[in-house]
């Protein structure tokens, strides 16, 4: 599973931008064809959350290639923010863009999401974009997310989720999963919300299509 995982983001590199910023009239119709929701404004809303005078520590898991927060981060200046992802092709494309940028608050490191390299209680944030429909095991991401958060900190995130929209699920399971992007098993919208009360004092949750998106407070 990880060899495949590993494989299928070594060989979408070179189109991973353009599909998730939607600058190609290709990738803008797989969006509005395949998902039928903006997922880029979504991802918009998320950064939105965050402040640009925040001076804590900041986990980005997975970060990708730094494509759709690099932005964000260049105005978060006081802040020590750690990108992470288990890619080394999408690090090597984030840590490019962190240099191109001279972005000395920002470092990019390979690591497991199921096995975080950091103590407890390390972030006051945890950002998590586009991520838990590719990790294979989503109880431990969602765990260690947890883990390493500061109790009052903040975790936020989007991602697929399975039953709320059946060309969504076609797609995934016929595509995306066979290629390795994805990996099954998928949660529901009702999974995922149990699942963050578990972990989370405060948990506000919505969802459209196949997208769910949150805001929660350890």
């Amino acid at each position: 599973m990880e060899e495949k995982l590993i494989s299928a983001y070594k060989k979408s590199k070179n189109i991973y931008d353009d599909i998730l910023t939607q600058n190609r009239w290709w990738s803008k119709l797989y969006i509005r064809l395949f998902w039928g929701v903006d997922d880029t404004k979504i991802t918009m809303n998320l950064l939105a959350m965050l402040p640009n005078d925040f001076a804590g520590a900041l986990l980005d898991v997975p970060c990708g290639t730094l494509n759709l927060t690099v932005d964000k981060y260049l105005e978060m200046e006081q802040s020590r923010i750690v990108c992470l992802d288990y890619s080394k092709d999408m690090l090597a494309v984030a840590k490019e863009r962190i240099r191109s940028l001279s972005l000395s608050h920002v470092s990019a490191i390979q690591g497991d999401v199921g096995d975080l390299p950091f103590e407890n209680e390390t972030f006051d944030i945890v950002l998590s974009m586009n991520g838990f429909h590719a990790f294979p095991d989503k109880e431990s991401a969602f765990y260690e997310t947890a883990r390493v958060l500061k109790p009052g900190g903040l975790f936020l995130g989007c991602f697929y989720i399975c039953g709320e929209h059946r060309r969504s699920d076609f797609v995934v399971k016929t595509v995306l999963a066979r290629k390795g992007w994805f990996t099954p098993p998928f949660q529901t919208k009702t999974c995922v919300l149990d699942t963050l009360n578990k972990y989370y004092s405060v948990v506000e949750l919505y969802s459209d299509k196949a997208m769910v998106w949150f805001r929660c407070v350890k």
